[in-house]
């Protein structure tokens, strides 16, 4: 053994939530704290290449300390419940990674790490313990080093004996007289009255120990030695606490803290259910397998046709019997990728075409197969297949079953949907995952085409195997409706309107640019003349000595390098000087400029004057669908100058109109029909105000009592109900403590009681049944809903709560979608559907045509489902998807 490591689990992930932004899985899970950690303990393991491992954790609320001083961490606000769900999702990486960890009722983190520090110091082994926590700073030793987070958890900085010398003229040991002196508001360690870090310090440099201290107080004159004499036992109890007690039974031998290097497998597989990738691509866990190694072993030799002038015969002949489609491109845009072959098969034979084949005069059969809407096709995502082949001048119909579809709604959370994925799923056999085949990253290479065409073969053998197992879970959970009548059809019209694509005006987003240009020069010239000298405005070091030190603004927070500037603390000193309102707009137009103008300009394909977004039907676990290359639906609206870039969208054809149309309130209005409480369904139907209604029953004032600061408090809280906010959440929206947050959500709830009753009987049904439903029956599983460990099942109560009334909504306006597209085309009318962004669809509309769809869209919109209040979609339109707003 040559190094152990211990790490203060609850400091750090702690230290983690607070300094990483939000993070969430796309089931909604928070991973913030996870990313970090993990981040900075890959850090540690490269550069420390330690021996053995192991991560302590509190164990519960109780300590031993709370027999003497039933206060000791009185202070402290309940964790938020956005962090406590992760500890578990925490623990869980750690054993992936093949790392112990441990926890033990009664004592705390510091204890374990004090207690095996001390049995590594008596073994002759180094350590060092990683933590936030300066009171570590006391096992110090010849052999214990304590590395301190910094910059949140960014950066450690280590203490041996000479460098706890050097900041403080102290002995390890003098650190818990330190804190028996000044005491510890985190810790709710009292001190004594009057005395902070600098003057204990003084005291101890001159006397040693808060014993002698105490003892000497005839030394010492004026009120300090008042409190000294006064508050003598509250130091000495304060010493107490802060002493780390390194006698605690650990039941962790030596060999299971062991570590020879992070278990490949079992990591890999938890970063992809974090959705990790980017720790995933670091740590390069996939690496290039020959394709008869990586899936030869388990599935039987895959035998396929190459098909050539000589061969196509064949394929032509069997083209009836074909049951599954494959065809692989490489690039993650769809309207980008590149065609690397397809693969037909029938139930005993398999066929493999090259790009040059496929666009060759033998393969008309193929291609007129290929485009005939008439002979249904089954496959693994076709949407990407269509897109794909489009760019290639192909046509594609007919899709009939999408296995990739298909598996998502079986399990939405299900992180590895990949063919790979499946087979082991299901049990089918081993299949290359297709990074083991081609690489990945810089590293992707194309295989000859003797292993690429068995891979694409055993890919849809294994796909042909899937596919009735599917077909019969489909019929079992009842979604069968739902797969082909909505999912399916969806998936088409998606494609319809990608290839589609939105024009953009190039020359407007130049001027909105050379606008924000002009805007963000204006905005540094009265900064630098508020400032009184010039800085870069990019920089946080400079940024933060103009603040703080030229200005004297109070600071807010510090790091290790000098003052914060981020946004929270930013907004926080808006109040009290005119430079930081300033600096705010500079930021948020700098990143317009660089995100959505810029952004955007490179967009646009050249041969169309368009930008092709990539809708996905498979990401969220709500049923959302998601925008990419470039995300739409991510253009910021709240800010005049981000609505502005919706200047840029154009109708393609001159004349014609854009066309928006806005459902109002959706998911408020799906929780009103689906808890069926009577405050909340009078008000939609007798078309109030929503947040006025919630305002004068939450606070209890007439209509024309509801001010702007009421009715913005009941927005919060109406839209946070929908999203299963916590107290800590809203009092971050509002601006408020926590206190008061929860208090708002309890006078919710007296005020609502037909949703505290939803709410109630929802979570019941969760935990009957495993899942919960939308009302089309879109499913999603909550295993962790009769968890034992309160933090993971509190989540998926809450998943429970908000998923049957953010998934209907998501349902609606698919349904919204298949209705309007059958509309257009039943009525022959020349207007086409082009976006959908959350609850918004948007068109373009010959003018002819403008006054008809001005009614037909929000009355279509408006009938999609049936609930016990109305829908109600907003229609507007203009020149451009602005003006349309």
């Amino acid at each position: 053994m040559n190094k152990l490591i211990l790490i203060d689990g609850n400091s750090i992930i702690y230290r983690a939530f607070f300094a990483m932004p939000p993070l969430t899985s796309s089931s909604g899970v928070h991973t913030n704290a996870v990313y970090g950690f993990t981040n900075m303990l890959l850090r540690l393991l490269q550069e420390e290449q330690p021996s053995h491992i192991l991560v302590a954790f509190d164990a519960g609320k109780e300590t031993f300390r709370h027999e003497g001083y039933q206060d000791y961490k009185g202070g402290r606000e309940k964790t938020p419940p956005e962090l406590s769900e992760q500890f578990p999702l925490m623990r869980e990486l750690l054993e992936s990674f093949g790392i112990a960890w441990f926890e033990l009722p009664g004592f705390e983190a510091d204890d374990i790490i004090g207690t095996i520090s001390k049995q590594g110091e008596e073994a002759g082994v180094d350590v060092l313990v990683v933590t936030g926590d300066k009171d570590m700073l006391q096992l110090v030793s010849d052999r214990v080093k304590v590395a301190l987070t910094r910059k949140g958890i960014s950066e450690v900085e280590p203490y041996g004996i000479k460098e706890i010398e050097d900041k403080y003229g102290l002995r390890p040991e003098q650190i818990i007289d330190l804190k028996g002196l000044m005491g510890d508001a985190s810790d709710n360690i009292p001190g004594v009255p009057g005395i902070g870090e600098k003057t204990a310090l003084k005291l101890l440099h001159q006397f040693g120990s808060v014993e002698e201290v105490l003892a000497r107080t005839d030394e010492l004159k004026g009120k300090m030695k008042e409190n000294l004499v006064n508050h003598a036992e509250d130091a000495r109890m304060s010493k107490q606490l802060a002493t780390i007690f390194r006698e605690v039974p650990v039941e962790r031998s030596w060999e299971e803290m062991a570590f020879s290097g992070v278990l490949e497998e079992q990591a890999a597989q938890m970063l992809r259910k974090l959705e990790f990738k980017s720790l995933l691509e670091r740590l390069s866990f996939a690496p290039h397998q020959d394709v008869e190694q990586a899936g030869g072993s388990a599935l039987e030799e895959v035998q396929v046709t190459v098909i050539d002038d000589q061969t196509i015969h064949q394929l032509v002949e069997v083209l009836p019997e074909v049951q599954n489609v494959v065809v692989e491109s490489h690039g993650e845009n769809p309207h980008h990728a590149v065609l690397m072959g397809v693969v037909l098969s029938t139930e005993e034979e398999h066929f493999y075409l090259a790009p040059e084949v496929l666009h060759s005069d033998v393969a008309k059969p193929v291609i007129d197969w290929l485009g005939d809407k008439n002979k249904p096709k089954r496959g693994y995502d076709l949407h990407r297949a269509d897109l794909t082949l489009y760019w290639q001048g192909i046509e594609f119909g007919g899709a009939e079953h999408d296995i990739q579809l298909a598996a998502y709604l079986l399990d939405p959370t299900n992180n590895d949907q990949t063919v790979s994925g499946l087979a082991a799923k299901y049990g089918i056999g081993a299949v290359a995952a297709d990074e083991e085949v081609y690489g990945k990253g810089a590293k992707f290479k194309v295989p000859d085409q003797a292993l690429l065409s068995q891979h694409l073969a055993r890919k849809s053998a294994a796909l042909l195997q899937i596919l009735p197992l599917q077909k019969q879970e489909l019929e079992q959970v009842e979604m069968n409706r739902l797969f082909y009548e909505l999912e399916m059809p969806l998936s088409i019209i998606l494609a319809e309107m990608e290839k589609q694509g939105v024009a953009v005006n190039r020359g407007t987003l130049m001027e909105l640019g050379a606008e924000f240009e002009a805007q963000i020069s204006s905005l540094i010239a009265r900064i630098y003349d508020i400032a009184g000298l010039e800085f870069n405005l990019n920089s946080p070091k400079q940024l933060g000595e103009v603040l703080f030190d030229k200005l004297q603004l109070p600071v807010i927070k510090k790091t290790k390098t000098g003052y914060s500037t981020d946004a929270e603390v930013l907004e926080k000193l808006a109040p009290y000087h005119d430079i930081v309102q300033y600096i705010l707009e500079y930021r948020q137009l700098a990143k317009l400029q660089s995100t959505y103008v810029e952004g955007l300009l490179k967009e646009i394909r050249p041969e169309t004057g368009k930008v092709h977004t990539y809708f996905r039907q498979t990401i969220t676990a709500t049923g959302r669908l998601s925008s990419q290359f470039p995300n739409l639906q991510n253009i910021p609206i709240r800010l005049e100058e981000g609505r502005k870039i919706r200047q840029a969208f154009v109708p393609s054809e001159e004349g014609w109109f854009m066309l928006s149309a806005d459902y109002s309130q959706i998911e408020l209005r799906v929780l009103a029909h689906i808890s069926g409480d009577n405050g909340l369904q009078e008000a939609f139907l007798h078309d109030m105000d929503i947040h006025t209604k919630t305002a004068m029953k939450v606070f209890g004032v007439a209509a024309d009592q509801v001010d702007g600061n009421m009715r913005r408090s009941a927005k919060a809280v109406n839209f946070g109900i929908v999203y299963g906010i916590s107290d800590y959440g809203l009092s971050q929206n509002l601006n408020i403590t926590r206190r008061e947050a929860a208090r708002f959500i309890d006078q919710y709830f007296d005020a609502f009681q037909g949703v505290r009753t939803y709410m109630d009987e929802i979570v019941k049904e969760a935990k009957r049944d495993g899942y919960v439903k939308t009302l089309l029956e879109r499913r999603r599983y909550l295993p962790e809903i009769n968890a034992s460990n309160f933090n993971l099942r509190s989540f998926a109560e809450r998943t429970a709560m908000n998923t049957p009334i953010q998934g209907t909504a998501a349902d609606i306006i698919k349904l919204a979608m298949i209705m309007m597209d059958e509309v257009l085309r039943e009525r022959k009318l020349k207007s086409r559907m082009l976006l959908q962004v959350h609850d918004e669809l948007v068109f373009e509309v010959p003018p002819e045509e403008l006054e008809l769809m001005t009614t037909l869209v929000p009355e279509t919109m408006e009938r999609a489902l049936q609930l016990s209040v109305p829908l109600k979609a907003e229609v507007s339109s203009g020149a451009n998807w602005y003006d349309a707003k």
